[in-house]
């Protein structure tokens, strides 16, 4: 299992807290309420208008939208687009598949564990979150 949580998706989880149904918010705006650059803004919504829950408008009166409520996003499926799969058949202790037959010291409890962080976060939507856009 990989699970990495980088500055990039903790500046999309504030992005997505900040940004309102239906609501247009320039990006230089947007950059500066959730504390980074107007010329990063972009790699960080990028990912979130690809899953389409954002839409993207270019030009001087253009922004970022929310078209889907948060609701409906799970905080699994933020982490995943913005830093890929989780889950990978890694050996916690090897760092390669562990082998069907001969599975190491760890395998059963890691696997468990994992499952139970996995089902925690896919089953926390981000309106759940506390609002830390600024902390």
């Amino acid at each position: 299992m990989r699970l990495e949580i980088t500055r990039k998706a903790d500046l999309a989880i504030r992005a997505i807290q900040t940004l309102r149904d239906g609501v247009r918010q320039k990006g230089a705006e947007l950059a500066e309420v959730i504390g980074t650059t107007p010329q990063f803004i972009a790699q960080v919504m990028r990912p979130l208008v690809g899953q389409g829950w954002v839409t993207s408008e270019p030009g001087p009166t253009g922004g970022y939208t929310l078209r889907s409520g948060l609701g409906d996003i799970s905080l699994l499926q933020l982490i995943e687009a913005m830093e890929g799969p989780t889950v990978d058949d890694r050996c916690v202790l090897r760092g390669i598949p562990c082998p069907p037959f001969e599975p190491c010291a760890l395998h059963d409890a890691w696997a468990r564990a994992r499952n139970a962080l996995l089902d925690e976060l896919q089953g926390t939507p981000l309106s759940e979150l506390q609002k830390g856009v600024n902390q």
